[in-house]
């Protein structure tokens, strides 16, 4: 894996990505810090699945200014790109392959070491080892948020990307996987930057939360620090209010 120096993990500057004359990311900027998890919070249409696709060069900028791990991704993304990786469950697999097909393809496009032995331990930890076997295909919406979360952490990446991490997860699958990202985190010292619905699980997670909506980023401070700031107990009472415009 390459390793870049910087003060910041992500640091995103006037970000500006418009579909014909829909700005779905209107000139935002933020920075996490390395080591850290960050929530990106608001309503559907709010912008986040978009930033999460620029920021992976899924999808090119209009303009502004993105570097991760230092590097320039809008130029330069090929020197960030084994360092980093994603999961959304809007994305699938190839979905003839097994699982276990699966992950050594993106493990082998990754060029991991002891790509097997990799695939076990994932396996266990994410509770996924009694299907490798099957084709993705054939999973439930459950089954597959946890095989790509596996397969977003095939290469131990210092920045993570997750969209709706536990989507369609019962709520005991769920907090085994927050609990993993919690323990990914803590020993690599990776950065994750998260978008969500669920807001127990950026209360319990994030260390900064990034308020969406229409496209920019309307406000940004700890949970403790937006709650006591709008005067909420819950960030459920503030994602509602910002969904519909009280804020």
């Amino acid at each position: 894996m390459t390793t870049h120096s910087s003060q910041y993990a992500i640091k995103v500057e006037q970000l500006l990505r418009t579909f014909d004359a829909t700005r779905a990311v209107d000139k935002i900027s933020f920075t996490v810090e390395p080591g850290s998890i960050t929530a990106l919070l608001g309503g559907n249409g709010a912008g986040k699945t978009t930033t999460l696709a620029v920021l992976l060069g899924l999808l090119i900028p209009d303009s502004g200014v993105i570097h991760i791990l230092g590097v320039d991704m809008v130029h330069d993304r090929y020197q960030a790109l084994p360092d980093m990786n994603f999961s959304s469950p809007y994305l699938d697999l190839p979905g003839r392959l097994t699982v276990e097909e699966n992950l050594l393809v993106y493990g082998r496009l990754y060029s991991v070491t002891n790509l097997r032995q990799q695939i076990g331990q994932l396996s266990e930890q994410l509770d996924i080892t009694q299907f490798l076997q099957r084709p993705y295909g054939s999973l439930s919406a459950g089954q597959k948020t946890r095989v790509s979360l596996a397969k977003s952490l095939i290469n131990q990446p210092k920045v993570l990307l997750l969209d709706e991490p536990t989507a369609s997860l019962d709520p005991d699958t769920g907090d085994r996987i927050r609990s993993h990202l919690e323990q990914y985190v803590k020993q690599t010292g990776a950065t994750v930057l998260l978008a969500s619905h669920n807001m127990p699980e950026v209360e319990r997670l994030c260390d900064q939360v990034l308020l969406m909506r229409a496209g920019q980023i309307v406000d940004r401070g700890t949970p403790q620090q937006l709650l006591q700031q709008y005067g909420l107990e819950t960030l459920e009472e503030l994602f509602l209010e910002l969904a519909r415009g009280v804020h």
